[in-house]
């Protein structure tokens, strides 16, 4: 068997991959370690990220609202926790040793999400008695009515109607919404346990180890090496690569073998990102060392070393991150707390120390800021509402009926597949489909296709004085992600008889998602440096990510607004939940164009807020920083 998604993943990465290998060699060989690291961490971290809310919704039978908020709450603090790692980092360990201390815990918390578990169990509760739901594997659940198992619907009103169910059965074949109520039935008791333990791990683990690899390779290079940005954009390749990656292999293992497989694929992949960093140690030539060394051997209360005493405090932190992953509503909390002691600490130096030019640029950089929230809590549905959305009202067959090439040659997806009974004797399947995890991969292919266009063309503006403004490439960027949302609305009378959008709407979605990441993330992380006084440029870079971290809970709010009657995993009415799923993209959609028509319109006013820091210098477009 072979898989188109793979073909296509193959070739892209040979076309993209070929000419980023012969610049590598131009660079120092510690670029390569970092590459291949970073690479291994964003296929685990996106492998993971592609399959958690299916897993959460099919394996511990959460609800959507439940499963969004779970998702918003771990995304959160993999963005908010990043700021502890960098400053210990900075203060003791220094990024070496930080982010092999990250990479380890990742495995740890990779490896322990294979451990599953047997899924919960639906149950259905009628006048005091009980009624089990049946599922195997990925298949829909029926309800076991004495010895027989039956299909069901439901209605508008969230009635569910029982299909074939005889008249002397003890309920009736259509029950109120009132009348019943759904449970679930947890069969192994520690396996939500050891999930969330497991998480917090991976969020530790994030924490030390994204902050701090970025920071060794701008060490690789000395100032003012021509070579700095070629070699972050080499950097940021390896990113995408491993994101792209990530989805067509994870979500295919977990969605087709088992939800062990595909974590225990990250897993794998995160283990050779931290064997490869290890060997290639010497390759880093010093860099990235503590900056005092002598100062972590030294005993605490002549108990414990430094550097023992920071790990050991660390893998308590897990502790409590395990407490908060857990509860949504203290992390929003957190978050509300961590933002206003931010702004209150930049406002204080807006006041007390910069000038009037620092003030406006500092302004601006916060502007920017606050509009980044807008594009990536779109950005950031891609791992919830969107693979909710991809999994219950997509098509995800790439040819409409089955072809056969050559007479032994068959092209199908797997319920075209098993539609004719499986693949006759002597021919060679491809199969022609996604699975729903796998679309998450469209967007990181789309940045792999897009990074290198929007480098040279605006390169090309610069050049010639043309290239737009920050704030209006901003515009740009959000007006283009809303419209994507729109175009999966304007497509809703395409729909089939199971309430699917065509795979196509789906592919520009996310095709016009990644034209504004193209000119809001490398844009906005510029600006960041650019426009941010040195003296608080740390600071405006963390409320960067903490506003990414801000999209991620928005992202959650969104996700439960679209929130479908499920029974075992399996939406019950996919009519309904195209209908609620399409009213939220529509109104988030005309928001967004909203927003960024009047941020174009206010370009023009705080477009010298600069102060000059822009004048002629090009912007580079960069790639999937998050």
């Amino acid at each position: 068997m072979l898989n188109l998604v793979l073909i296509a993943g193959i070739v892209i990465t040979i076309a993209t991959g070929i000419p980023v290998l012969l610049q590598m060699r131009n660079h120092p060989k510690g670029l390569v370690a970092c590459f291949f690291l970073e690479m291994w961490e964003r296929f685990s971290f996106y492998g993971m990220r592609g399959l958690l809310i299916y897993y959460l919704t099919k394996q511990f039978l959460f609800t959507d609202a439940h499963a969004s908020q779970q998702y918003a709450s771990y995304m959160t603090l993999i963005y908010l926790i990043p700021l502890v790692g960098g400053l210990v980092a900075d203060r003791w360990l220094g990024t070496r040793r930080a982010a092999i201390f990250g990479a380890i815990l990742l495995v740890i918390g990779h490896f322990g999400m294979g451990f599953e578990g047997k899924p919960a169990q639906q149950i259905l509760s009628y006048q005091g008695k009980t009624y089990e739901f049946v599922r195997h594997g990925m298949e829909e659940p029926k309800l076991k009515v004495g010895d027989a198992l039956y299909t069901y619907h439901a209605d508008a009103s969230e009635a569910l109607l029982i299909d074939g169910l005889p008249k002397d059965a003890p309920l009736p074949a259509r029950l109120e919404k009132t009348s019943y109520q759904l449970d679930r039935r947890v069969v192994t008791s520690w396996a939500e346990s050891a999930f969330f333990l497991s998480v917090s791990l991976i969020i530790m683990g994030v924490g030390f180890l994204k902050p701090n690899v970025s920071t060794i390779v701008g060490q690789l290079y000395k100032d003012r090496d021509p070579r700095r940005d070629s070699g972050f954009q080499l950097y940021y390749f390896g990113i995408n690569l491993g994101s792209f990656w990530a989805a067509i292999i994870c979500g295919y293992l977990g969605e087709t073998v088992g939800w062990w497989a595909g974590f225990g694929a990250a897993g794998i992949g995160m283990a050779l990102g931290l064997v490869g960093f290890l060997l290639g140690k010497s390759w880093l030539e010093g860099r990235g060392e503590a900056p005092d060394p002598a100062a972590l051997t030294t005993k605490v209360g002549q108990v414990i070393r430094k550097d023992h005493l920071i790990y050991l405090l660390s893998v308590c932190g897990v502790a409590v991150i395990y407490f908060l992953v857990q509860r949504n509503e203290i992390v929003f909390y957190v978050l509300m707390a961590l933002s206003i002691l931010m702004l209150a600490y930049v406002v204080y130096y807006m006041f007390t120390r910069f000038t009037r030019v620092e003030n406006f640029r500092v302004a601006l950089a916060l502007i920017l800021s606050f509009a980044s929230i807008v594009f990536f809590t779109l950005e950031e549905l891609a791992g919830s509402a969107l693979s909710l959305f991809a999994d219950r009202n997509v098509n995800l067959n790439i040819i409409s009926e089955p072809i056969k090439l050559g007479g032994n040659i068959l092209l199908a997806s797997r319920e075209q597949l098993a539609a004719m009974g499986g693949v006759p004797a002597g021919t060679l399947w491809v199969d022609m489909g996604f699975t729903a995890a796998q679309t998450q991969t469209i967007n990181t292919g789309w940045i792999l296709i897009f990074a290198p266009i929007f480098a040279a063309l605006f390169s090309f503006l610069g050049q010639r004085k043309a290239d737009p403004d920050p704030v209006k490439k901003f515009a740009f960027g959000i007006v283009a992600t809303g419209v994507g949302f729109m175009v999966l609305v304007w497509a809703a009378p395409l729909h089939n008889a199971q309430f699917q959008l065509p795979l196509i709407f789906l592919v520009i979605n996310y095709m016009l998602t990644t034209v504004g990441e193209m000119t809001v993330s490398p844009v906005g992380l510029s600006q960041q440096t650019k426009l941010s006084p040195p003296l608080i440029v740390s600071t405006m870079m963390a409320l960067w990510f903490v506003g990414t971290a801000w999209a991620q809970h928005f992202g959650g709010l969104i996700t439960e607004k679209m929130s479908a009657l499920t029974i075992g995993g399996h939406v019950v009415d996919a009519g309904e939940s195209l209908r609620a799923s399409l009213a939220v993209f529509n109104m988030i959609g005309l928001v967004v164009i909203g927003f960024g028509a009047v941020l174009f319109v206010v370009s023009f006013f705080i477009k010298g807020w600069s102060g000059g820091v822009n004048d002629a210098v090009p912007e580079d477009a960069g790639a999937r920083e998050g």
